[in-house]
């Protein structure tokens, strides 16, 4: 399904094609497919090249590990998620490993590499759709996260099926045109309110 919308200016085809579906075939991804994925998420750009993110990482194929991290989501996104092949956790690390203080860009830099992933995986003819409903506290606890390292979002990742196969509600969400706010609503010159 292309959900392409036209955009003020040309942009590179593999963000003009991105999108996060709902709707996953069943089918699994292959092993190297995926590291592949995580090699992109390893190049991106992070403070002091801290690179904070850690990924947990269960396919379909290991039942017990995919079902756990399938239990710590809202019940909105297991109406739809239970189809994909594949559930990503990104972590990110709070602290400087050298020095031990707070790292307050861990979360942007979390969110670079997993927009590599997502990116790469559009490449390869995957979606990938990132999800805030979850319960943080049980993710901790079940994935037995430490100390120090956060939850950020949980990833599903999987090749795009039939929007036919979501429920009425999920299916014409799915179907809608994708829309995004002009650049000049949130693009300020030299001071806050001065649009570009």
């Amino acid at each position: 399904m292309d959900q392409r919308h036209p955009n003020q200016l040309p942009i590179h085809e593999l963000l003009a094609s991105r999108w996060s579906p709902r709707a996953f075939d069943d089918r699994s991804v292959d092993t190297d497919l995926l590291r592949l994925l995580f090699e992109a998420a390893r190049w991106a750009p992070s403070s002091n090249n801290e690179q904070p993110w850690r990924f947990i990482v269960a396919t379909k194929d290991q039942e017990a590990d995919w079902t756990r991290l399938f239990d710590c989501l809202v019940e909105g996104n297991r109406r739809w998620a239970f189809r994909a092949p594949v559930l990503v956790l990104s972590i990110a690390s709070m602290q400087f490993e050298d020095s031990g203080r707070p790292n307050r860009h861990a979360f942007h830099d979390t969110g670079l590499a997993t927009q590599n992933l997502v990116l790469q995986a559009g490449a390869h003819g995957l979606m990938a759709r990132q999800m805030a409903g979850f319960n943080v506290e049980k993710t901790r606890a079940d994935l037995r996260i430490p100390s120090g390292y956060e939850p950020v979002a949980i990833i599903a990742i999987g090749y795009p099926g039939d929007p036919a196969v979501l429920p009425e509600r999920l299916r014409e969400r799915e179907l809608e045109p994708r829309s995004r706010r002009p650049i000049e609503e949130w693009t300020f010159s030299g001071q806050w309110g001065i649009p570009y």
